[in-house]
């Protein structure tokens, strides 16, 4: 397969690097950026100057993000370059928005009417809501809240640095069966459940709004978390223990499978594997070295995705 990565530098320069040593990327439903880290050789006198990373395989951009990490090493007469990288949406965590209660908002409004942010996309929605904005809150976090007010659902990052709060609607579809994998399997995680949700009322007394979730106190699992009036959902407030009820769901159950090579998948394309039909897919993972590309795609089960 080819791969490549691309150094951009501050004069727009560029540097293309074909001799990949390792290279591991990889996206979530759950996590605002894709994020990539990379290691080849080749020549890189002023790493300093790069301010953005590229990366491709069989010419498809799957990843373009800031420079977090760049390192040049000599060794035997070679020089080896280590590069790690965030997406531009992780701008998304590291700028935050004025406290307080913003109405009619939407995507386009909330991405367009603040920060100029390089490089990012979101799908094209006119459909409002308000969010209020906690003190110390990320744009993230506002994206977030609208996405379940509007739609209940996560957004997401779909392509290089589009944000979506809705599923692809023409998505490439994946079959394969144990012919084509490596390997396919499932796992849980627990370690993030939360069993009960207390929210106080506008006088910070408790026991008004509260949730139980009797499918993970079966489980042995009993944590209570008490928190104030949120006010991002003062219009339903049982929506805000929902929300963390759902939240602390995030993919607690795991379908998986690994094949050799890229085919092209990415967030919420359709992927059929052993007794997993047609579902959108919530996870990517590719790593490859001098033995060949791996990628892992994954389905969740869980309250966001089922």
């Amino acid at each position: 397969m080819n791969v490549n990565l691309i150094l951009k530098n501050t004069d727009n320069s560029e540097m293309v690097y074909d001799n990949i040593l390792s290279f591991s990327f990889h996206k979530d439903s759950y996590q605002s950026y894709t994020s990539l880290g990379a290691k080849f050789s080749g020549n890189l006198s002023a790493p300093e100057n790069v301010s953005e990373i590229i990366f491709r395989i069989n010419d498809k951009t799957i990843h373009h993000g800031l420079a977090d990490n760049i390192s040049v090493e000599f060794s035997g007469g070679n020089s080896i370059i280590s590069v790690t990288s965030r997406s531009f949406t992780s701008l998304l965590i590291q700028n935050q928005l004025e406290s307080g209660l913003k109405t009619n908002i939407s995507i386009s409004s909330l991405m367009n009417n603040y920060y100029n942010l390089p490089y990012i996309t979101h799908e094209d929605s006119t459909e409002t809501s308000y969010i209020y904005v906690k003190s110390n809150s990320n744009m993230w976090d506002g994206i977030v809240n609208l996405s379940y007010k509007i739609h209940g659902t996560y957004p997401y990052i779909c392509d290089t640095n589009c944000i979506r709060m809705t599923p692809v609607e023409n998505p490439s579809i994946f079959e394969y069966d144990d012919d084509n994998i490596i390997s396919r399997g499932i796992s849980t995680i627990t370690r993030k459940l939360t069993s009960n949700f207390h929210m106080s009322d506008l006088n910070g007394n408790f026991g008004e709004f509260e949730l139980s979730d009797n499918d993970i106190v079966s489980h042995n699992i009993v944590r209570h978390r008490f928190f104030e009036l949120d006010r991002q959902f003062l219009y339903n407030p049982q929506q805000a223990l929902e929300y963390r009820s759902a939240y602390s769901s995030r993919g607690r159950k795991k379908f998986f499978c690994t094949y050799s090579g890229y085919n092209g998948e990415d967030l919420s394309d359709i992927i059929t594997f052993g007794n997993i039909e047609n579902k959108r897919i919530n996870s990517v993972t590719i790593t490859g070295n001098s033995s060949g590309i791996i990628t892992e795609t994954a389905v969740y089960n869980d309250k966001f995705f089922t």
